[in-house]
């Protein structure tokens, strides 16, 4: 019942704190499974795992986080395993064979664990090397007969501290772990070395994985492009895929990819300056839709904006709040505090609004307070968010709608990138047979 209850609690706060994309097969996976991720985001990793699946997960933790107040309640009310690492104290290691043990009981008994093989929370651009803590438990598992099967499990994050930015959540294809068994003791090591570097092929399938961040608006440039010359949704995959080629060019020819890199670039800062994506570029403003677009935000000011300036007046204390105690934390738990404190605060206040209303007026205000708070606050997120998208189309609009002589070369330039970047693909089609992925998985989507 803690554990539903919890599970429930935490899956819709993350919900509203971030807007949670999730793609994974319908099914889930049964049986003993141990799920693995990356690790860039502190307690949050852990926490989107209750939206990932229903079933009931023994997550496995850094023992630190047992000695924080209500955070090591909460861990040893779900059930949590504490894990005892050398940099936190080294004379506590020897712990961990209760950890590992209750860990392998648990996938016995055909329970499903979670863990972060990372061994840290961090917010390098690629996943750091992973500890051998989840071959070793899976394979002692399997050892007994367990059906063990590791899910491999990406977070990829927009904007990981910005409150209501992207996250995906995806499920990558299961390791059966019996085809890692030794023959012999004598094949135990390499049997948990070839397990770990598995888990991390499989990491990095559902992961974007990049040698600096630096390249994250070319790829993100490239996929908006193929995006827009293909008339295709954005696909979070595809840009894995480009990340992958972008590392597969830049070694192979460092010159030709700094030529593309510095023209795509280029014209990255020139669509900045105009607050316009490859998209915008195609809109055609005829007089029909221009007026309709007009009419339903005038309405959707005239009618919205009463409550949404409320809503502000209301929830200004519990939305500046997170960002005040979390203005001193590390990078890597910044997410991690807001969270928490969003989650501690806007209860709280929630009470507060409740109780001073009932007891100013009684329950004829008490109870319109205590109902209408929640969905005033997601009323005042929804419109929040509107208005920031009408905001950019507004500004595209009296940026380019009469400026036909600038839209025209930056949607020609857009088309000549498109190509250059669908002639890399085929180029480097080849190589995918030679182990590493490329531009050419993009073009084939």
């Amino acid at each position: 019942m803690f554990y539903s209850f919890v599970r429930a609690v935490v899956a819709l706060a993350l919900r509203l704190f971030y807007r949670v994309k999730v793609n994974a097969p319908p099914a889930e996976p049964e049986g003993p499974v141990m799920f693995v991720g990356n690790h860039p985001n502190g307690l949050i990793d852990p926490a989107l795992i209750f939206i990932l699946t229903r079933r009931h997960v023994t997550f496995l933790a850094k023992e630190p986080l047992f000695r924080i107040p209500v955070i090591g309640w909460l861990l040893r009310g779900l059930g949590a395993l504490p894990v005892y690492r050398k940099q936190d104290d080294p004379s506590q290691m020897g712990k961990n064979e209760g950890t590992l043990e209750a860990a392998r009981g648990a996938l016995v008994e055909g329970r499903a664990i979670t863990l972060f093989p990372e061994g840290k929370s961090h917010s390098e651009p690629s996943l750091a090397e992973l500890k051998t803590g989840a071959a070793r438990i899976a394979l002692g598992a399997a050892k007994q007969g367990a059906p063990v099967r590791i899910v491999p499990v990406g977070l990829t994050y927009a904007d990981k501290n910005l409150f209501y930015s992207e996250v995906l959540i995806e499920m990558g294809t299961p390791i059966e772990v019996k085809d890692f068994l030794p023959a012999d003791a004598a094949g135990e090591g390499d049997s948990v070395r070839g397990l770990t570097e598995r888990i991390a092929e499989g990491l990095r399938a559902v992961t974007l994985n990049l040698d600096k961040w630096e390249d994250l608006p070319l790829i993100q440039l490239a996929e908006q492009l193929f995006a827009f010359r293909n008339k295709e949704a954005k696909d979070p995959e595809r840009l894995r895929n480009w990340a992958r080629g972008l590392q597969l060019f830049r070694a192979a020819e460092p010159e030709r990819f700094e030529q593309v890199r510095a023209e795509m670039m280029s014209y990255h800062r020139r669509l900045e300056l105009v607050r316009a994506d490859p998209g915008d570029l195609a809109l055609e403003y005829r007089t029909g839709p221009v007026a309709r677009f007009v009419v339903k935000n005038l309405l959707l000011l005239v009618f919205g904006m009463p409550l949404f300036a409320l809503g502000l007046g209301l929830f200004y204390v519990p939305y500046l709040f997170p960002r005040w105690v979390s203005r001193k934390s590390e990078l890597d738990i910044q997410a991690t505090v807001k969270f928490l404190a969003a989650l501690v605060i806007s209860l709280a206040w929630w009470g507060v609004l409740t109780v001073g209303a009932w007891l100013w007026r009684g329950a004829p205000l008490g109870l319109p307070v205590l109902l209408g708070v929640p969905p005033l606050a997601l009323f005042t997120l929804y419109f929040s968010e509107r208005w920031q998208v009408l905001l950019h189309d507004v500004s595209v609009f009296f940026t380019l709608g009469n400026r036909v002589r600038l839209k025209a070369r930056l949607l020609t330039e857009g088309e000549r990138l498109a190509a250059e970047v669908e002639k890399l693909a085929g180029e480097y089609k080849p190589r995918l047979g030679q182990g590493g992925a490329s531009l050419a998985v993009v073009a084939e989507q």
